[in-house]
């Protein structure tokens, strides 16, 4: 059915419904009313004359009654702080710092059935731990190269180097470890699967270092008992030593991943930076 024909339809229903119209004012005929200018006298009476030949005396208003009263003062400034005290305290804007991040990720809630190495041969002491806006981890920064070659990390700069990554740029491309901050997460495995806790490509990461906090994704995955690595670029941008031969640092870095973020297209590192700064901020201010 038309919409024009539903219109008709519905305008008829209402025209039905609607009351019926009064008769035209020319059909209904009444007569005029006499007024009485006063009573009328019985035969035979001779009428009294009024009381009062003159134009009757004003009365004065009461002053009292005719006296204005003060005007009442608006109470809308007092609306406007008692909606201003009920809505709370104004949401905080200003950047998180490391400490605060930090602060929020004393205490460890293993979200992993196990520890991870931090690398080839080491003990296993590190676990995932989680809340419910993110997982974290404290490890070292080993240099992932891979993804797309550059003047820095290729194969004759890396032994270990791979034209690859396990997430691929918007146009199908490997990531370049060289201009993106992105972090390693393991593969999944019986100690953890990241995708389990809301953990994927693109997953937006704030890295701290530090007094530093830099934002990151999460651009490729790692052997599956190792943790604790990050590209080129993201070392770089914390000030450590982005040499993938002996580069890196052995402790003091904390890897914070927010669950189900993402950054689209994921080469995107401002909208990852911009989205790691509202969800830190959210981070630290939720507390859980």
């Amino acid at each position: 059915m038309s919409c024009v024909r539903s219109i008709s339809l519905a305008m008829a229903g209402v025209a039905l419904l609607a009351p019926s119209a009064p008769p035209a004012a020319s059909q209904l005929r009444t007569e005029p009313v006499a007024r009485r200018a006063g009573p009328v006298p019985v035969r035979g009476e001779v009428p009294v004359p009024s009381r009062h030949t003159g134009p009757a005396p004003v009365r004065r208003a009461n002053p009292v009654l005719s006296r204005r009263a003060d005007p009442v003062p608006s109470r809308r400034g007092d609306v406007a702080l008692s909606r201003s005290a009920a809505s709370g305290p104004p949401r905080r804007t200003d950047p998180v710092t490391a400490a605060d991040l930090l602060a929020r990720v004393r205490t460890c809630t293993p979200v992993s059935h196990g520890h991870y190495r931090e690398d080839q041969g080491s003990a296993a002491t590190v676990p995932v731990c989680g809340t419910r806006d993110a997982v974290y981890w404290k490890a070292d920064m080993d240099i992932d190269c891979d993804g797309r070659p550059g003047p820095r990390c290729n194969a004759a700069t890396d032994p270990y180097f791979s034209a690859s990554t396990a997430v691929a740029q918007s146009d199908g491309r490997p990531l370049s470890s060289e201009e993106l901050p992105y972090v390693v997460v393991p593969a999944p495995s019986s100690v953890w699967n990241p995708r389990a806790d809301g953990v994927r490509g693109g997953s937006v990461a704030a890295v701290v270092y530090r007094d530093r906090v830099r934002y990151a994704v999460v651009g490729d995955t790692g052997p599956a008992d190792i943790i604790g690595e990050a590209s080129y670029a993201a070392a770089e941008s914390l000030g450590i030593d982005p040499d993938p031969r002996g580069g890196g640092t052995a402790s003091g870095v904390t890897y914070i991943v927010f669950r189900n973020s993402e950054v689209t297209p994921v080469e995107d590192h401002e909208a990852a930076v911009t989205e790691g700064r509202r969800l830190a901020r959210e981070f630290v201010d939720g507390g859980d």
